[in-house]
């Protein structure tokens, strides 16, 4: 008697969301907006990695659905997009346990709308013109 083959359809689903979400940046990602929506700027000057390495994990979680963003004159904003995806990380911190992420709550220096006054943001678009 030959036994009957199963798809795995649905796990395969879990295993591609898994696989998503083992990326240490992705996480750290997700983690920033958790705490409400950031520029790519505000996740730059946070986690200290290239604008081009983090639009290239954000693309990644905007095409899963996992995160949208939305556009502000010359700022992208990202948020999170499906809420439960915060479950898995909750968990897998539960798992984990001792220890806790070095992820700041607030960046050092970030020219973003959400971190800086309008004097900073003066003196950053003076400090630009002065570059170019």
């Amino acid at each position: 008697m030959k036994a009957h083959k199963l798809t795995l359809d649905f796990e395969t689903q879990e295993a591609n969301l898994l696989k998503l979400l083992a990326h240490p940046v992705r996480i750290a990602i997700i983690k920033i907006l958790r705490q409400g929506e950031a520029c790519v700027c505000h996740i730059e000057a946070t986690l200290g990695v290239r604008q081009a390495y983090l639009s290239q994990q954000l693309a990644v979680l905007r095409e899963a659905g996992i995160i949208s963003d939305r556009r502000d004159g010359w700022n992208v904003f990202y948020q999170i997009q499906d809420q439960q995806v915060l479950d898995i990380l909750d968990i897998s911190a539960k798992i984990i346990q001792p220890g806790n992420s070095e992820i700041p709550l607030k960046p050092v220096s970030c020219p973003c709308p959400k971190c800086t006054t309008s004097q900073n943001k003066v003196s950053y678009h003076h400090s630009i013109e002065k570059e170019n």
